[in-house]
């Protein structure tokens, strides 16, 4: 009977850490409803693969051989062989976004270039902490605020820290609602939150144009950054069958069916890097550290972008919607127009915070395409 106790003698002070971090993730899962749909797999499955021998991974049992663990499956098969998820993820995302406000206002698109200037800062620091540059450039990619884009290039670039980048990426996406009023206070005045925005008044964005718009933006991200096709073209394809009105049908399973079981999956599968020994280092107390700067500088990047443009309008432009071209949609948008709502109560100005928003999306692909196309020159 002595096997019994197998596992209790395997067990080590590192996998004990691992259950407190993945007791955690649950903990902000479901009780103050941080992204429950990746923050709780994440953590569960954190907990699945640091028991000791766990079936969840591939292992040598006596008297057996070799087993093959669905977890360590589901990553093989599903992240480390194509990068799947995180790809057929930006197929329901697509699907999801509405570019109507942004095509109504294309000068937004400025807010979603300004708001990524914490990726290329980021990725600086982290190479003057000693991180390698394929790995400061995965770390960097924190500052796209978006999960499954930090996923993706982590694992083309074949970072080791890929569990520790996708914990902070989407622990810090979760922190959105605290990160950016703290970031925007810090450079901004009372006097700037409280500059109004005009109504904007509703723009039908025809048809064509919002057809038109997926193809072209793949096709034009595609010639500038070909490293990126992949991840703009599946975002656009999701947008395509959403705006083309003769897929109604496949556009409902894909904001639905398909991104809550991917996303599910996803969260579960991630945790693989989870793994005790590969996961308590100081290099992850690093990332978490560098995480939190990618947010900030993010938020602080866009409203100095707008803060400048302020100087040559007439008309000025509130600071905080440059805040809101992150990729964290529509959080980001949301956290923004409350934030003005708290300095200004009759100060609505969603509409432009969103546009700004949508904006972030596509920055976020084409900032990390870019960093790939010039990342894998060197590898």
């Amino acid at each position: 009977m002595e096997f019994l106790l197998d596992g209790v003698m395997a067990l080590t002070w590192k996998q004990v850490v691992m259950y407190v971090v993945g007791a955690a993730l649950i903990w902000l899962a479901i009780k103050k409803e941080y992204e429950p749909a990746l923050l709780l797999p994440m953590g569960f499955g954190a907990i699945l693969v640091n028991l000791p021998l766990s079936g969840v991974l591939n292992q040598i049992m006596p008297g057996v051989g070799e087993t093959h663990g669905v977890i360590q499956w589901l990553f093989e098969t599903g992240i480390n062989a194509a990068e799947a998820m995180p790809l057929l993820l930006f197929i329901g995302i697509g699907a999801m976004i509405d570019f109507g406000p942004l095509l109504s206002r294309p000068v937004f698109f400025l807010f979603g270039a300004s708001a990524h200037f914490g990726i290329f800062a980021t990725i600086t620091l982290a190479t003057l902490l000693g991180f390698d540059l394929k790995d400061a450039a995965a770390i960097g990619i924190i500052g796209a605020a978006d999960g499954p884009t930090t996923i993706l290039v982590s694992q083309v670039l074949h970072s080791n820290y890929l569990g520790a980048i996708a914990v902070a990426a989407y622990s810090y996406m979760s922190l959105v609602p605290i990160i950016q009023p703290f970031a925007i206070k810090l450079v901004t005045t009372k006097k700037e939150r409280r500059i109004r925005m005009d109504p904007i008044a509703s723009t039908e964005v025809p048809k064509s144009i919002r057809i038109l718009f997926p193809i072209i933006v793949t096709i034009v991200v595609g010639f500038i950054s070909p490293a990126a096709v992949a991840l703009i073209g599946f975002l656009m394809f999701g947008n395509l069958i959403r705006e083309c009105a003769v897929l109604d049908s496949l556009s409902e399973t894909a904001q639905k069916t398909l991104s809550n079981l991917i996303t599910l999956l996803l969260g579960i599968t991630i945790s693989f890097t989870m793994q005790a020994d590969k996961f308590i280092t100081k290099e992850t107390l690093l990332i978490m550290g560098l995480g939190l700067v990618a947010f900030i500088f993010d938020t602080i990047g866009g409203v100095l972008f707008t803060k400048l443009l302020n100087i040559f309008l007439k008309k000025k432009i509130n600071p905080m919607i440059g805040a809101a071209g992150i990729s964290a949609f529509p959080m980001s948008a949301r956290v923004i127009q409350k934030l003005a709502l708290k300095e200004d109560p009759t100060n609505i100005f969603l509409m432009h915070a969103v546009s700004a928003n949508v904006s972030g999306q596509i920055a976020s692909v084409v900032a990390s395409g870019l960093v790939l196309s010039l990342i894998l020159q060197y590898l």
